[in-house]
């Protein structure tokens, strides 16, 4: 398997299991199936197309838009032809497709629809390279007429005539490639300065999904709902590495406001998704139960009851009590199958979570019902797989154990150290960026802190450069992690987002989103009203709110005999969301907590001056391209923090 490409792996399953489904899509509300040998048609004559268009061995080309049939065929149609598909993410404004574009010399760009075309067009002054831009959906392209726009139709058109006069020119091209020549390209979100194309080969990739196959004993037989952004490598192996190497049938969505339809109309065997969407699913179960009957409420806090002390044993394959057993037995029948299958996770065997930590209480919750719920660790640079959790060995503080191939050793200040055959090539023209990740032994740099805990799991506190030191006050000295504490806070489901900050300083002040969702909830519970997140953030019964959740983390903190200096002092919430769209999180939703530092400068003065207010004008970009700016004077206020536990001697 390793010593192969993904063109290759295409034309086996389709010489192999012809008949057999490679991919569905959903189109106006029907499923619309594509067999392997209708794929590899498609892949064909896409090749022959961009051949002919003028797309060369060694080039690059975007990708930009949703899971799409037509998207994949792109990408394995350009590595047939030993060209680099290089997937951007599809919500990204024009101005960020600017670098990737002329940091690799991009004449091509394979897109979804009008709002991606209408980018393309945006930044084709500032990228004259760009000559050809070839577009899956036509609604609303009638009337354009830009040099070098075309459809995928004409595409395909031409590239089966030309197909059926070199019936052999597909097959000699796909045979060209090797292991070790470059497949795809990632940029990486870029939450310092530009962001770094990582460059993988054939066989890291490859090796990678081989080997989280193999950990998780995944067939052809499982079936994956591909609605994560294509350009997020975790996406990218999942639904694209994984499903060449193992043959399963990946379903394409029909839009992200269908997606848990979709799941349910699905329900996938695999599932892969960040904390949020888990964190996401059970706010909106419990705001459902809160407005349920009160029979029907009393009975499903009963049963979970139940479920929180004997469902992670069953899961880990211990023991039980026949009593217990029975009444698991009858809360799956009444409770805990109906809400597998409301999820959608009624079929599901292996479920990922990665990306960030994820609260132990959502872990728990998850596995208690009987979903399989594990955490891995990776990276855009390791093609994600590094640790993986086993099936009776899942742990919330842990990311699991290093997986076939992986060696992990740790370097004097803390920093994970990683060697494997997923391990990324080359940053794109930054050899300097290269030496500094990559050891001339082979050694990978992740910039993570952690440690190997007694039963060989990794842990992983925070981010190298981002682990400081309080100085001065009660804490002198003290280690301080934001993404810990961050994390820690954003496991109550009423806090969305956290930015922690205290290097260097003498206490922990932190800045927080509300979940406007369940937070709005727990306000119209209480007949309290609002207008909007602006008004809701501010009210002082949300302070209160939020004051409950710090002083928590804060309690559990003190326990912590490394992290008991970082307690939060004082804190408040902000106004508005943090966006993508206004820099303040990149495009995986990470904090970008230096370029926030300084666009909240006020707000960071005031709450290390100890005021108890402090106004606030906010610059803000709205869905539509135009700019406004939000205004307000936040609240800032005191939580109360523990004498650190001793540890025992």
């Amino acid at each position: 398997m390793n010593a192969t490409t993904f063109p290759r792996l295409l034309l086996a399953h389709a010489a192999q299991r012809p008949d057999a489904p490679a991919l569905r899509e959903k189109e106006y509300g029907i499923w619309q199936t594509t067999s392997w040998k209708q794929l590899a048609q498609m892949v064909a004559n896409t090749a022959c197309g961009l051949h002919q268009a003028g797309l060369h061995r060694g080039e690059h080309l975007i990708v930009v838009g949703a899971n799409r049939p037509r998207l994949y065929a792109t990408m394995l149609a350009a590595q047939s032809l030993g060209a680099i598909p290089i997937p951007l993410y599809q919500d990204a404004v024009a101005a960020e497709c600017v670098f990737p574009i002329n940091n690799a010399d991009v004449r091509f760009a394979v897109v979804e629809d009008q709002e991606q075309v209408d980018k393309m067009l945006e930044i084709r002054e500032q990228c004259p390279q760009l000559q050809h831009i070839i577009y899956d959906d036509p609604r609303g392209l009638r009337n354009y007429t830009d040099e070098g726009l075309a459809s995928f139709d004409e595409l395909l058109a031409a590239g089966e005539v030309f197909a059926q006069q070199h019936p052999q020119f597909f097959h000699n091209e796909a045979e060209q490639a090797t292991a070790e020549d470059v497949a795809a390209m990632f940029f990486t979100s870029g939450t310092t300065g530009n962001p770094k194309g990582v460059v993988h080969t054939h066989r890291s990739l490859i090796d990678r999904a081989d080997a989280g196959a193999e950990f998780d004993r995944l067939t052809d037989k499982e079936d994956v709902l591909a609605y994560l952004p294509p350009a997020w490598i975790g996406q990218n192996i999942f639904s694209y590495a994984q499903w060449l190497v193992c043959g399963y049938v990946v379903n394409c969505p029909e839009s992200s406001a269908t997606v848990t339809i979709d799941l349910k109309e699905i329900g996938p065997t695999y599932y892969f998704a960040p904390p949020r969407v888990f964190e996401g699913m059970l706010t909106s179960v419990m705001i459902r139960m809160e407005d349920a009957g009160t029979l029907k409420r009393k009975m499903f806090h009963h049963f979970m009851n139940v479920a929180r002390r004997v469902g992670p044993k069953l899961m880990d394959g211990e023991r039980v009590g026949l009593m217990d057993q029975l009444s698991y037995k009858l809360g799956d029948w009444l409770v805990y199958g109906p809400l597998r299958n409301n999820l959608g996770f009624s079929r599901v065997r292996v479920a990922y979570t990665a990306g960030e930590a994820i609260g132990p209480d959502l872990f728990t919750f998850y596995r208690s019902i009987g979903i399989n719920l594990k955490q891995l660790y990776g990276s855009t640079e390791t093609a994600v797989f590094v640790c993986l959790q086993p099936d009776n060995q899942a742990r919330a503080d842990t990311v699991g154990v290093p997986c076939k191939g992986v060696e992990i050793k740790l370097a004097d200040n803390g920093e994970i150290l990683v060697k494997s055959p997923g391990l990324l090539k080359e940053y794109y023209k930054n050899e300097k960026a290269t030496a500094e990740v990559l050891s001339a032994e082979g050694w990978y740099h992740t910039s993570d802190a952690g440690f190997i805990d007694s039963q060989g799991h990794l842990k992983i506190i925070d981010r190298v450069k981002d682990v400081g030191r309080i100085q001065g006050g009660d804490h002198d000295g003290a280690m301080f992690a934001p993404k810990y504490v961050e994390n820690k806070l954003k496991f109550f489901p009423h806090i969305k987002e956290v930015v922690a900050y205290g290097d260097g300083r003498e206490k922990v002040c932190v800045m927080i989103n509300i979940d406007f969702d369940a937070v709005g909830n727990w306000a119209e519970r209480r007949n309290l009203p609002y207008a909007g997140y602006t008004d809701l953030a501010g009210k002082s019964e949300v302070y209160d709110l939020i004051k409950e959740c710090v002083e928590k983390v804060n309690a559990d903190l003190s326990e912590d005999t490394m992290l008991a200096g970082s307690q939060i002092s004082r804190f408040l919430v902000l106004h508005k969301e943090l966006d993508a769209d206004d820099g303040e999180l990149t495009r995986t939703n990470k904090v970008r907590r230096g370029f926030i530092a300084e666009k909240y400068q006020p707000l960071i003065d005031g709450l290390y001056a100890g005021k108890t207010e402090q106004f606030i004008e906010t610059v803000v970009k709205f869905e539509d391209g135009r700019s406004g700016s939000v205004s307000a004077t936040l609240k800032i206020m005191d939580a109360k923090t523990f004498t650190p536990v001793k540890a025992a001697a």
